[in-house]
């Protein structure tokens, strides 16, 4: 837990003459701190530290290696892939908190940082929770925003600072880049979980059979990859705020529309569902990410999370949704 002793170059980098006379840690975040600055003016801004005390993930690299970013679920986290998502959404029109200091010297603070506007509002998962009618207008232009990301295309798949960059992401496909990852999300599931590993023979057939059933594809979309409601704020003008960015790519938008159909629930359906999608992809990557769902809150659990009953819960509910998908 970092305090205003440890981030008043920050501030005063970003700031000047404005004092900092305040720090909390944001709530959530596994793989960067996010603090909220209160400075002497009564105003507050946000700072993002990208520091390995700050990331819970077990066996997280501190610093990426050259050419990591090649496989399109390496580790998304830190100052670069912030940096060229938030070019990437700006040209596209859709709204991220305004920043107003980035830093990678080392010079403020030992770790990349960013400095960012604090949204003045609530987050979108509160907002369908407390205030379903203001959330309604949002959803609408939350649909909005993600097509003018599908607008930007790609010929090739990857993290947006990898192939902007013009490399090539590691794999034949991304449906193969997908296959790989769940055989191993199921591989780690099934040690860690022995009602995954009674099922393991059937869900890596499934997997293989769903996997088979799709067709190539030339030409890739500007997703999220991680957005559910607790990643979108809402400013003053109820207008979508998009954070935690880093994992932005450019990959099958059905891959995205699963993770939406999972967090927003009925709310997909009727707002963001998109005619035209693949249901052979939708298919194979609902398992996919079912799979991840499971043994990704499990290898977080080795660290030291703190909010673990949250990650058990995450945990239970996607093996029993993975096993059901055994019954289809």
């Amino acid at each position: 837990m970092l305090t205003r002793d440890d981030l008043s170059g920050v501030a005063r980098a970003a700031f000047g003459s404005r004092r900092l006379v305040g720090v909390s840690r944001l709530r959530g975040g596994s793989k960067k701190g996010a603090y909220r600055l209160f400075l002497d003016d009564e105003s507050t801004a946000v700072a993002y530290v990208w520091a390995e005390s700050e990331n819970y993930w077990p066996g997280h690299a501190a610093h990426t290696p050259a050419g990591a970013y090649r496989d399109p679920f390496s580790d998304a986290s830190g100052l670069a892939l912030f940096s060229a998502a938030r070019r990437e959404l700006d040209a596209a029109g859709v709204r991220t908190p305004r920043v107003y200091l980035t830093d990678d010297s080392g010079r403020y603070y030992p770790a990349d940082v960013a400095v960012v506007e604090d949204v003045p509002g609530e987050s979108l998962e509160y907002l369908l929770e407390k205030e379903p009618e203001k959330a309604a207008g949002v959803m609408g232009r939350l649909a909005e925003a993600l097509d003018a990301m599908y607008q930007r295309l790609c010929p090739r798949y990857g993290k947006v600072a990898f192939v902007r960059d013009g490399g090539i992401s590691a794999g034949s496909s991304c449906e193969q880049v997908v296959l790989d990852r769940a055989n191993a999300d199921l591989a780690e599931a099934a040690w860690r979980d022995a009602r995954m590993g009674r099922y393991r023979a059937q869900l890596s057939a499934l997997l293989d059979e769903l996997a088979a059933q799709v067709l190539p594809r030339a030409e890739y979309r500007l997703i999220h990859g991680e957005l559910g409601p607790d990643h979108v704020l809402v400013d003053r003008r109820t207008e979508p705020v998009l954070i935690d960015i880093e994992g932005l790519m450019f990959f099958d938008i059905e891959y995205e529309h699963v993770f939406l159909r999972l967090r927003f629930g009925p709310l997909y359906r009727q707002v963001l569902a998109r005619a035209g999608l693949d249901e052979r992809r939708m298919a194979f990557y609902t398992l996919a990410m079912r799979l991840s769902l499971v043994a990704g809150p499990l290898r977080l659990l080795d660290g030291d999370f703190p909010d673990r009953a949250f990650m058990l819960e995450i945990v239970e509910h996607n093996l029993r949704e993975t096993l059901a998908l055994l019954e289809d």
